[in-house]
């Protein structure tokens, strides 16, 4: 039961980052693969605040925004050549701009921040509910996901604005065409897509550890999770996150984590084969 409950945390877990690279993906048509290194920089922000005596509480606040910045920096400058161009250029421009981008991060973290990791520790490490003891950061960590998660529907769903990016996913030619200025919505949602990587950062704190090195993971299991899921669909890729997070744990304790890996890069590789949309997206 405890395999199970960590397995859904840490699908929770891996939802909130993949979500960035889904509505990043949906709306600018580019696959970010330093997707990671924007939850990295938001966990060692967050260190380096309490580090330097900031309260626990607000130097993840002001972590994610550091990473809200960053990723408006990134859209407004680097990612610009690749919103000019259409169809595959712009993927696989894309593609090569955020690879380099996560050098560029790794290097420069690695180099100026080696030492750091986040780390969070909370005051009661476990209670027990029905004879079943559950770590209070597993409730925490689900806790803040689903939060996330309701309050990002909800947006999507309920608001002006979140009609106007669904629009935009939907069919961007055909939002140009009614007067939509589609530049500084994709502006808005990879701010969004960043800080709820940065959001995923905290939860990995708290869960565990996040190191400078961590980047490329992050990345590579976001990647799964949105193909899995579907990767312009926001339900998808929180159902997918579960379904590989359980995967995950109980591969994991069974066969080990090299082994869980090749498990994962096999679920994402037969979903492409066989459903190439996603396992939870909508048929067109």
């Amino acid at each position: 039961m405890a395999i199970l409950v960590d397995g859904i945390v840490q699908g929770l877990q891996l939802s909130l980052m993949a979500v960035g690279i889904t509505l990043i993906f949906g709306l600018g048509g580019v696959l970010n693969l330093a997707h990671g290194q924007f939850a990295v920089v938001a966990g060692i922000a967050a260190a380096v605040f309490i580090d330097q005596g900031v309260a626990a509480w607000l130097a993840c606040v002001l972590g994610i925004a550091v990473t809200g910045l960053f990723g408006f920096v990134v859209d407004r400058t680097l990612l610009v050549p690749a919103y000019r161009a259409t169809g595959e250029e712009r993927l696989l421009l894309g593609l090569l701009i955020t690879l380099g981008l996560s050098f560029v991060v790794n290097g420069f973290l690695d180099y100026r921040y080696a030492d750091v990791a986040l780390t969070l520790q909370l005051p009661a490490p476990s209670f027990t509910v029905g004879g079943v003891t559950i770590r209070t950061a597993s409730a925490v960590v689900a806790g803040i996901a689903l939060l996330a998660f309701a309050l990002l529907y909800a947006f999507l769903e309920t608001t002006l604005l979140g009609k106007v990016i669904r629009s935009i996913m939907q069919n961007e030619v055909g939002a140009g065409l009614c007067g939509i200025d589609s530049t500084k919505i994709r502006t808005l949602i990879v701010v969004l897509g960043a800080m709820m990587a940065g959001l995923g950062a905290i939860a990995q704190g708290l869960f565990s550890s996040l190191g400078t090195e961590m980047g490329n993971e992050l990345t590579n299991f976001a990647l799964i999770v949105a193909v899995v899921g579907g990767v312009r669909s926001i339900n998808g890729t929180l159902a997918a996150g579960v379904l590989l997070g359980v995967i995950n744990a109980f591969a994991s304790y069974y066969v080990g984590a090299y082994f869980t890996l090749l498990i994962l890069l096999a679920a994402a590789a037969l979903t492409i084969l066989l459903r190439p949309q996603g396992l939870f997206a909508r048929r067109a």
